[in-house]
């Protein structure tokens, strides 16, 4: 500082304080904004939501910091010391008030009057930190909330429209705006909402039982649902001599699929969402009409087994014979991938036994549950073993 040589330095307490904020960013995130620094939000959910998130049931009311791929949540932290922000200025009136009310008369007359002061104009008793779970935060709790429910009833006269012929048209323009709109509300990254839709093999939809809200038009299909359509793709590729385990063109597979007389058997949208689900990973936008597709064996085969048995025993109540899943998995495949069904291939935790001769499936939310309790038990197992170590520590000390 300029002052050292200087016996000290005034400091002085601004009235009123300035409001401000110390977030502390973490390394990767003070990296990607020092380069071309993209678009960061805060979001947070609706009301609604924010009250229902099992997730978040200890703080309901929360801020999410969002890059483009990644979502931070952002948490108050209290601080037993206090945290002054500091703006160094030059106060002559302040040097010259205590010369005039300074009765010493030995007192250094020859005093710098451009004395540098240091103003506390913030107090901050608490900083923000931004904070990521290992597992990082995922926009389907979210979206299962938010989407309509599609079960195949709904009435798709509003629906007429070729996505194949009028990619860049009125239709994926009007997709992709129904799927922003959806998107703002929920409080996590465009990234990790597009990972999310996929998944869910979310779609839009106009039907008449349409409002105006912004997820109106966006859909999730049930997995009987999304069972009957992969169905009838592998049916159709077979039929017209499609090959899915190579490239292939997705107007000439969705033609495979239409009934004898040319109509739609469900819609476009729908029949795009569930081939997404299972081509290669961020193969194709999900607001964008698809022109060709390369299907993921592996992933197609998991997801396929962990569907059916999603639709078909949701519960221990309507569990299925294992000999009779495997054969139903198998048939819901290409020839050449039948040999390659095995319980192992199920995701960990998505189904279980309920008996020596049945399996049914395991929903997301008693996975978690599951994931929880053994964490819990994991915790106390560990605190009940320094505990009996402490007491043997102590004996062995008594002992000698």
């Amino acid at each position: 500082m300029s002052t050292q040589a200087a016996q000290g330095i005034l400091f002085t307490h601004a009235t009123p304080q300035q409001g401000f904020k110390l977030l502390e960013l973490p390394s990767e995130l003070v990296e990607l904004i020092s380069n071309e620094a993209p678009i960061l939000e805060l979001k947070s959910p609706p009301p609604s939501q924010a009250q229902s998130q099992s997730e978040f049931d200890e703080a309901p009311d929360y801020v999410h910091l969002c890059t483009p791929d990644k979502t931070y949540q952002v948490r108050q932290v209290q601080s037993s010391n206090s945290l002054h922000i500091l703006r160094p200025s030059t106060n002559t009136a302040i040097v010259e008030n205590e010369v005039k009310n300074n009765d010493d008369d030995d007192m250094d007359m020859d005093m710098d009057m451009n004395t540098e002061t240091m103003t506390s104009i913030a107090n901050c008793g608490s900083t923000l930190e931004l904070f990521m779970p290992k597992e990082g935060f995922s926009a389907v709790p979210f979206l299962v909330k938010t989407l309509g429910f599609y079960l195949g009833s709904e009435d798709r006269e509003d629906v007429d429209v070729d996505m194949a012929d009028d990619a860049e048209g009125e239709y994926a323009r009007n997709a992709r705006n129904a799927m922003n709109a959806l998107f703002a509300d929920i409080p996590v990254s465009k990234a990790q909402c597009e990972q999310g839709w996929v998944e869910l093999c979310a779609f839009v939809f106009h039907s008449n039982s349409s409002t105006n809200n912004p997820g109106a038009n966006c859909w999730r299909p049930s997995a009987t649902v999304k069972v009957d359509v992969w169905k009838r793709v592998v049916e159709g590729a077979v039929l017209q001599g499609i090959n899915l385990e190579q490239q292939f063109l997705v107007k000439d597979l969705w033609k495979s699929v239409l009934d004898d007389n040319g109509e739609e058997p469900f819609p476009r949208g729908l029949f795009e969402a569930v081939l997404r689900r299972v081509c290669e990973a961020d193969s194709t936008a999900s607001g964008a009409a698809m022109q060709w597709a390369n299907i993921e064996k592996p992933r197609c085969i998991q997801w396929i087994g962990e569907t059916y048995l999603e639709a078909k025993a949701p519960t221990a109540m309507s569990a299925l014979g294992r000999s009779e899943f495997l054969n139903a998995w198998k048939d819901h495949l290409p020839e050449s991938w039948r040999s390659e069904v095995a319980f192992s291939k199920l995701p960990e935790g998505s189904y279980k036994l309920p008996d020596p001769t049945s399996i049914c499936f395991v929903h997301e939310g008693d996975r978690q549950k599951l994931k929880k309790n053994l964490s819990t038990d994991a915790s106390a197992a560990t605190t009940a073993k320094k505990s009996r170590n402490w007491h043997e520590l102590f004996k062995n000390q008594r002992r000698r």
